[in-house]
């Protein structure tokens, strides 16, 4: 088959790679819609150590089962392999479970290919009307999906006035999430002018520039970057009593005002994925409609899609994300 393989910091290479093979209780899956996320561009450019060359990447993925009991099932793909036995999934934390694997880190290869390998219970089946492509966003909407439930948890309620900062998939899924759980008023921030129009525009959200926010206003306040500079933004912004849900990995320290987290009691809570239940609810979430259109994605061949990471190292893509669709000719 055919994949896009990362060979090293900034270099990826459309190039035969070896078909993968279901183990016991997993099925084929013809990829047909793979989307590039921030984790992905992490890798290219060297930063995750836990993602060595080579590797095929990707890991937000649909596309149609080959063979099995699923055979031609349309599915979307949980990329998150779990045991199902230790504590953590025992008590539907399953995201946490400490022998966890993800496509698109070893020792699995990613979806940026014709084909990938998963369990089968981490399939859930796409109704005829969504497009195969709507589908794969379910990955990282399911990221925002939890990030607001645990908001949601920490406040007690619903917030009222929340704040997303990054306006890539992750935090746009973000504040889609907090209109679809009853948030109040949602705002995004997002500096880069012709995404910030596009969010507005294509998105129906209020996305505004760094500079245009008030400082302790905010209920809850979700990173979907994860950089210094706007775990600085959330310190401030958070009101007394808020909440910051940190979802980004965009870098390991700085930012975080703790003094003041501390003197107002702002709670700080890291979140990393969803669990199984959360991937299926934000599935049903998306294929109902309760997220919106969801049409905002830009599509691109897989074959390209060097090219569509260097657009996005550039800035150059307006599109909070970008899917790409393999050739299977």
């Amino acid at each position: 088959m055919k994949a896009l393989v990362y060979l090293g910091p900034e270099r990826l290479d459309w190039r035969d790679a070896p078909m993968p093979e279901p183990g016991p209780g997993e099925a084929l899956v013809r990829v047909q819609a793979v989307g590039v996320c921030g984790f992905d561009i992490h890798a290219f450019l060297g930063h995750d150590a836990r993602r060595p060359a080579p590797l095929i990447l990707g890991h937000e993925a649909a596309g149609v089962v080959e063979g099995g009991a699923l055979d031609g099932a349309r599915v979307t793909v949980n990329p998150l392999v779990t045991c199902g036995a230790c504590a953590a999934c025992r008590a539907g934390r399953d995201n946490l479970c400490a022998t966890r694997q993800i496509i698109s880190m070893p020792p699995r290869e990613g979806a940026f290919a014709g084909w990938v390998a998963m369990p089968e219970r981490n399939l859930v089946p796409v109704p005829d009307q969504v497009p195969i492509a709507r589908a794969a966003l379910a990955e990282p909407l399911a990221c925002g999906w939890h990030g607001v439930k645990l908001a949601t948890r920490a406040l007690g309620e619903a917030p009222a006035r929340a704040l997303v900062l990054g306006g890539g998939a992750i935090g746009l899924g973000a504040a889609l999430s907090l209109m679809a759980q009853g948030a109040g008023a949602v705002t995004l921030v997002e500096p880069n002018p012709g995404r910030r129009a596009a969010l507005r525009e294509t998105c129906g959200v209020d996305a505004v520039a760094p500079d245009a926010l008030p400082d302790g206003a905010f209920d809850a306040v979700i990173d979907g970057v994860g950089f210094a500079a706007t775990r600085a933004v959330a310190s401030a912004r958070a009101r007394p009593g808020g909440v910051i849900v940190h979802i980004g990995l965009g870098e390991d320290t700085g930012g975080l005002d703790a003094r003041r987290m501390t003197l107002q009691e702002i709670t700080f809570l890291g979140a990393y994925t969803y669990t199984a239940a959360e991937f299926r609810e934000t599935a049903a979430a998306l294929f109902d409609g309760r997220l919106g259109p969801l049409d905002w994605a830009e599509t691109r061949p897989l074959a390209e899609g060097a090219q569509a990471f260097a657009d996005i190292r550039a800035g150059r893509a307006a599109a909070p994300k970008i899917i790409l669709t393999p050739d299977h000719g």
